[in-house]
């Protein structure tokens, strides 16, 4: 009993011994290429210089995305708000912070963002995942992961022998530390490409059966000039809000989609006033970036805050122009705004054609991806 309890203690640092003995016998993952995993022909996202993609990196960095050691509690990971069932989001309006603090925005889905020009909801000058990581692990107003203060708390607990060979496989002869501890999360969460949707069989297989006629005509509606939905959601990540290596434009655009207007003159509620917090600009009050539509149906609620339920009441909305709030201190007409975008214009939309857009949607849903064990805790 004593020899069976002694090699379960000792377990997990021996698995990490022989894999890290494996991975270093047939290549040096430092060096090698990182494999995207691409579509034939796709375009690498951006990478900062200082932080090129490494195999290794990814597998310390989805250790420590899963590890509530990371918060000063211990009561939060970064998957607490970004869970891969729900496409790395949370079916919540808006996050929680691990003292229990409510956030006042919706946790955005990390679908892709290795392709985002812009991080966060509104922010222009955001534009590396490394810069953006900095707010939930050090921001103290509000606290979301608390590291602010207990710095050396926090990091002492990285300090441990599993930790220790994957930081040596990702870093070699490196000190560890929060910006390699940044560096190897920001890596992970570059590494969740989501491609292999039912559309994408599609549109880039040529496979004329992976969509169903339903999502055929939702897909005829989506890139109509009727709904419009393809100026702020299109391209291949359907959101304009897209760089690569083949499309190095300065692109970061914000929309007003008219979801309030409590002053009659445009305004959006105190708490979240979007861009116009950034650049001090009334003209962006309620401007906020457009996410990407892949895996859509499981990112709910919608919105900067997650104040729209369901899909079918997000194409209601944007059939009605705008939101009409009526009662409460919300109150005020947003299809009236006049910051709203010139798109939200507002359409006719029968139920079949409502079942039709949502099927097409649906087919952006990447289960591979949802399902990805290599995007999954590492004890799973």
């Amino acid at each position: 009993m004593t020899l069976v309890k002694s090699f379960r203690k000792i377990g997990n640092h021996f698995l990490i011994v022989i894999v890290s003995l494996l991975i270093a016998s047939c290549s040096d993952s430092n060096t090698a290429p990182y494999d995207w995993k691409l579509r034939k022909d796709f375009p690498e996202p951006q990478v900062p210089l200082n932080n090129p993609m490494t195999q290794a990196k990814v597998e310390l960095g989805r250790h420590i995305f899963y590890d509530k050691n990371l918060s000063a509690n211990r009561q939060q990971s970064c998957a607490s708000c970004h869970n891969q069932q729900y496409a790395f989001a949370e079916p919540l309006s808006t996050s929680t912070g691990s003292t229990g603090t409510i956030l006042r925005r919706n946790s955005p889905a990390l679908v892709n963002i290795a392709y985002n020009k812009t991080l966060t909801w509104a922010h222009d000058g955001l534009k590396t995942i490394e810069r953006q990581l900095l707010i939930p692990m050090f921001s103290e107003d509000p606290v979301e992961l608390g590291i602010t203060g207990n710095e050396n708390e926090v990091l002492n607990r990285f300090k441990t022998p599993e930790y220790a060979y994957l930081f040596d496989e990702a870093f070699p002869g490196q000190t560890i530390s929060f910006d390699l501890i940044n560096k190897s999360l920001a890596s992970f969460v570059r590494s969740l490409i989501s491609l292999e949707s039912a559309f994408d069989r599609y549109a880039y297989d040529g496979d004329d059966n992976a969509l169903s006629e339903s999502a055929l005509r939702g897909m005829t509606l989506f890139f109509s000039e009727k709904l419009e939905c393809h100026h702020c959601h299109g391209g291949f990540n359907f959101t304009q809000s897209t760089t690569h290596e083949k499309q190095l434009l300065d692109r970061r655009p914000f929309h007003n989609t008219g979801l309030y207007n409590v002053d009659s003159d445009g305004g959006y509620p105190k708490k979240d006033k979007g861009l116009a917090e950034i650049t001090q600009n009334p003209n962006d009050d309620g401007r906020f970036r457009s996410p990407t539509l892949r895996n859509v149906r499981l990112s709910a609620p919608y919105m900067h805050d997650g104040s729209i339920a369901t899909l079918e009441e997000v194409i209601d909305f944007y059939a009605a122009g705008g939101r009409n709030i009526t009662e409460g201190k919300f109150l005020g007409d947003g299809r009236l705004n006049p910051h709203k975008n010139a798109f939200i214009k507002g359409f006719e939309i029968s139920e079949t054609e409502k079942a039709d857009l949502i099927a097409f949607l649906d087919a952006l849903t990447d289960q591979e991806f949802l399902n990805n064990p290599s995007h999954s805790a590492p004890n799973e």
